[in-house]
């Protein structure tokens, strides 16, 4: 088997005598190649060269959540083919890894890395879904590429989050679940639109769902991870059905902390619940339009304002190793 793996070296959890451990233990299954990242987008680059080859049989990302997306937005660029391209697999190396703790890997390096070879010798993989966003046709956001995630997005307040946190981060600041909360706490303080969201969500054949506060879109459960709590946004959401959506139409002080305590206390079988919460499930296609530019997250990627999104869920995009 012919294997490429994608390191980014500055994944939080993973020290170089770490990522050469690993290296050494997957060299001794498989026929390697070994790629540092050096500079953002360079795993979406390795991804899309490994996908238009006709010699690499599996990618290996070992990073957090953004180097696993840049893979896959590489290996999906020119759309799915579970078949025709090589298979994904994942190291965590990042401070919360989402997707690879929703598949079931452990959240240690050494431990998944050792679960995978396993499952490798094994031949244990799945095909699983993906989200896709992309700015929607006669808007002005329509001209915007589109892009793939793997467990989650979102357009306005906890985009705004992720946004102040990458701004924390680039100020030298660590990534910490506290760092999050901080951020959570002043992005609501400032938060312009709690009492009359500027989001309408618009699904084919159904009525449009208007003045919403948050949208957050869910490709799996759980939503997020804080430390080894596992967060529920959309406890039904699943790599092997379409999107979910949970969205809030208020968020008064009293509000935010009575769904603030829902998504702590959250569990498979129950997630944020009450009259101005909005759940939906197994979306094939919505749109989410805002009357002013609001932030967008992708995987915990802060990737500017957008006005109108459209959102995909697609089944069978990619097959994984797990």
């Amino acid at each position: 088997m012919r294997a490429l793996l994608v390191a980014n070296p500055a994944a939080t959890t993973t020290s170089a005598r770490t990522r050469d451990v690993l290296i050494h233990a997957l060299a001794s299954e498989m026929k390697l190649e070994t790629v540092t990242t050096e500079y953002r987008g360079h795993a979406r680059d390795l991804g899309r060269q490994a996908a238009d080859s006709e010699d690499i049989d599996l990618v290996v990302a070992l990073g957090g959540d953004g180097t696993v997306n840049e893979v896959v937005n590489g290996l999906l660029h020119a759309g799915p083919n579970p078949e025709g391209l090589p298979r994904l697999a994942v190291v965590p190396g990042g401070s919360t890894n989402v997707f690879a703790r929703a598949l079931g890997l452990p959240n240690d390096a050494v431990e998944a890395t050792g679960a995978l070879l396993n499952a490798l010798s094994e031949g244990s993989e799945r095909t699983v879904g993906m989200g896709l966003a992309a700015g929607t046709p006669g808007t002005e956001d329509e001209a915007v590429p589109e892009r793939w995630f793997t467990f989650c997005a979102g357009l306005g307040f906890d985009a705004g989050v992720v946004g102040r946190v990458e701004q924390q981060r680039e100020q030298g600041k660590k990534s910490t679940h506290a760092l999050y909360l901080r951020q959570v706490a002043r992005q609501f303080l400032q938060e312009p639109n709690k009492r009359h969201g500027s989001i309408t969500l618009e699904r084919p054949g159904q009525e449009p769902v208007t003045d919403l506060v948050l949208s957050i879109i869910c490709n799996t459960s759980p939503w997020t991870y804080l430390g080894n709590r596992p967060v529920y946004a959309a406890p039904k959401a699943s790599f092997d059905t379409g999107l979910d959506v949970l969205a809030l139409s208020r968020m008064s002080t009293v509000l935010a902390a009575r769904y603030a305590t829902q998504l702590l206390t959250s569990s498979p079988e129950r997630g944020p619940q009450g009259k101005h919460v909005v759940a939906l499930h197994d979306l094939d296609q919505f749109t989410l339009h805002s009357k002013v530019p609001l932030p967008l997250q992708m995987d915990g990627d802060h990737l500017g304002l957008r006005t109108s999104v459209t959102f995909t869920g697609v089944r069978r995009a990619l097959r994984v190793i797990v």
